[in-house]
């Protein structure tokens, strides 16, 4: 029987495609500040700031894979921080990249942890993607020093990370090379979207027509865009039908956003869920509200500032809406 979809793979938010569209010149950029490492000289720091699904964590693989092969003798590493936030867990999966993690476990003391990434001797690009969610950004004290490694962070904005380093940090990553990434438009989201298609389903499996409302449908969010696309592929296929019809990109809509809210929802930190189910429990809040509620039902409470920051966060990932300005700021729970 005939499917439509031929390479499911494809279809995954972290498939990594041969080619980048519409991202050039951020590619461009990212290569420029680590291509000093080809002439065995050290790269230098780079800061990929913008909003979710925009294709920051898809270039920084992708340019640190291109870099790959073109020498042998560099080490590279992705940590997603918000799975892996602790001390402990970033050094454990640094370790890891280069193959030394056999006999670390959780009594390890971290200044052994630290001096061991210390004796690596090849250069080590390290990617930390959402470097926000780091619990003790103090792990960038210990990294930032040593000669062979190169940060990539990744981030929806850079004061989110540096406003709680001390000053000298701060001034090393003013001089990181920042990249700055937009939304998609919508015929970005089109051409990136027909890539998958070709890679990833039947041939004719798609009108352009309904390629330009998924398109529109996710609003500049590549990661939308793509499981939509996956989700009215796979009914269509659950139907035994030929090609994806108009029905099944309407169901694939609010299908596509439940499913990436619930996967969101699954990240969150127990603080941050706490926040979430507050405002889940309630109307439209302020701040100051939202903080007095969650700092009563955790017993470890967050700072305030940090609580904020969380705010930030959820709205980012479309988990919570924010309307006003200042003082007048008000937070509500999205719920699918």
């Amino acid at each position: 029987m005939t499917t439509v979809i031929q390479n499911a793979r494809v279809l995954q938010d972290d498939f990594l495609p041969k080619e980048i569209v519409h991202r050039h010149e951020e590619v461009n950029q990212m290569s420029k500040a680590l291509e000093p490492v080809l002439d065995d000289d050290r790269p230098q720091d780079t800061f990929l700031v913008g909003p979710s699904g925009a294709g920051k964590t898809c270039i920084a693989r992708y340019t640190v894979d291109k870099l790959q092969e073109q020498v042998l003798d560099v080490e590279s590493h992705y940590i997603d921080c918000w799975q892996h936030s602790n001390r402990f867990r970033v050094l454990y999966k640094i370790l890891e990249g280069v193959g030394t993690s056999y006999d670390v476990h959780r009594s390890t003391p971290l200044d052994e942890m630290v001096s061991r990434i210390e004796a690596v001797d090849s250069p080590y690009l390290l990617v930390l993607d959402e470097v926000d969610q780091l619990e003790d950004k103090g792990v960038l004290r210990k990294l930032y020093p040593m000669p062979h490694i190169t940060m990539v962070l990744i981030a929806n904005r850079k004061r989110e990370v540096t406003a709680s380093l001390d000053e000298r940090l701060q001034s090393r990553l003013r001089s990181s090379v920042t990249i700055s990434f937009d939304r998609y438009t919508q015929a970005e989201l089109v051409s990136l979207l027909e890539d998958r298609i070709e890679w990833g389903l039947a041939p004719g499996a798609i009108s352009t027509a309904q390629v330009e409302r998924i398109a529109d449908a996710a609003a500049g969010n590549a990661r939308d865009a793509i499981g939509i696309l996956r989700s009215a592929a796979r009914n269509a296929d659950h139907e035994g039908a030929a090609e994806i019809r108009p029905a099944d990109v309407s169901a694939a809509i609010p299908t596509a956003r439940e499913e990436l809210h619930e996967r969101n929802l699954k990240k969150l930190t127990d603080d941050q869920r706490a926040v979430f189910d507050v405002l889940a429990e309630a109307d439209e809040l302020p701040p100051r509200e939202i903080y007095e509620r969650y700092e009563s039902r955790v017993p470890e409470p967050k700072t305030e500032r940090t609580v904020r920051t969380y705010l930030r966060k959820l709205d980012d990932y479309d988990l919570v809406r924010s309307a006003g300005n200042g003082p007048n700021r008000t937070y509500e729970a999205i719920e699918r």
